[in-house]
């Protein structure tokens, strides 16, 4: 759980720097597919330096071997996801996609239910809990924004939320050697580093199909500099340190917990949002869905131990 917040903190940058190009007006699909451009230029460097040519080689070999596999996993947990959250982060304060973003936690519940895992009936408890938190602090946002564009932003953040967990379940499935996935070697699935790589080369189809869907400007110097910061913070240091944090998880439950730990990212943003881009604080509603959001997670934290 520790190093799921720790994750967490760096991935709330996503929600702080993504509101601060949309204020500036940078377009949503340059933040989404630069992160992962540079996710690839980084991470093929890294791995590199720190393993050698030959593991590289080994990877882009994978890669080939099961492509299927890991574009399907990398355009729904990468591609999708994250096309999904810039969009809403176009028009929404970055703290509240954040908050809104914490449906993943139910959304895991679902996907781990749906590969055939048992959750505890206390942990959708928590996740409800969760959940009216995540509502409250939308309906604080009723009085700033357009309701139609607010739902539609949050119907956006929920389908977000479903593609993030099932894509990287995809992957803990292949790992565990889930009949009608390949089957991953343990060298690879081992190493986070080597599997953002790889989930980040499979989204690449889905970044290219999105470009001729949209008309978008060539980015500015100072969006291409804010992405830059993303990829690394969110892509290079959060996604590995988070799958991470996965792979040590060896029961449903603590797959659960350590999936609810990103609920810190919504304190981690709206303090940086209030700090570096000025934004309001959150009236009473919305203070009081942070704090159910809050509890929520403590809960299940607390529980998941015992």
């Amino acid at each position: 759980m520790a190093i799921g917040l720790v994750s967490a903190f760096f991935f709330s940058s996503t929600f702080i720097l993504n509101r601060a190009i949309a204020v500036e007006g940078g377009h949503w699909f340059w933040s989404a597919s630069l992160r992962y451009s540079y996710m690839l230029l980084f991470l093929g460097l890294a791995l590199i330096v720190s393993k050698d040519f030959l593991y590289f080689k080994s990877l882009v070999s994978e890669f080939l071997k099961n492509y299927i596999f890991w574009i399907l996993s990398g355009s729904i947990g990468f591609g999708c996801f994250y096309a999904l959250l810039c969009f809403a982060a176009a028009t929404s304060p970055g703290w509240v996609v954040a908050a809104t973003w914490q449906l993943t936690i139910v959304a895991s519940l679902f996907v781990l239910t749906a590969f055939g895992k048992k959750i505890p009936k206390r942990t959708w408890l928590f996740a409800l809990i969760i959940l009216a938190g995540v509502s409250l602090v939308n309906l604080s946002q009723f009085e700033h924004s357009n309701a139609g564009k607010l739902l539609f932003n949050v119907l956006c953040i929920i389908l977000a939320a479903f593609c993030y967990p099932l894509g990287n379940q995809l992957v803990w499935e292949a790992k565990n050697n889930r009949s009608g996935l390949p089957k991953i070697s343990t060298a690879i699935t081992n190493n986070a580093f080597a599997k953002v790589f790889l989930l980040s080369l499979g989204s690449c189809p889905f970044w290219i199909i999105l470009f001729f869907c949209f008309d978008v400007s060539v980015p500015s110097e100072g969006q291409l500099i804010n992405v830059a910061i993303v990829a690394i913070f969110s892509g290079v240091f959060a996604t590995p340190i988070f799958l991470y944090a996965r792979n040590k998880a060896d029961t449903p439950k603590k797959l659960a917990a350590v999936d609810a730990s990103q609920s810190g990212e919504v304190i981690f943003a709206l303090g940086g949002e209030v700090l570096f881009l000025g934004a309001t604080y959150p009236n009473m509603v919305g203070f009081t869905g942070l704090f159910l959001i809050i509890i929520g997670l403590s809960a299940m934290v607390y529980f998941d131990d015992k």
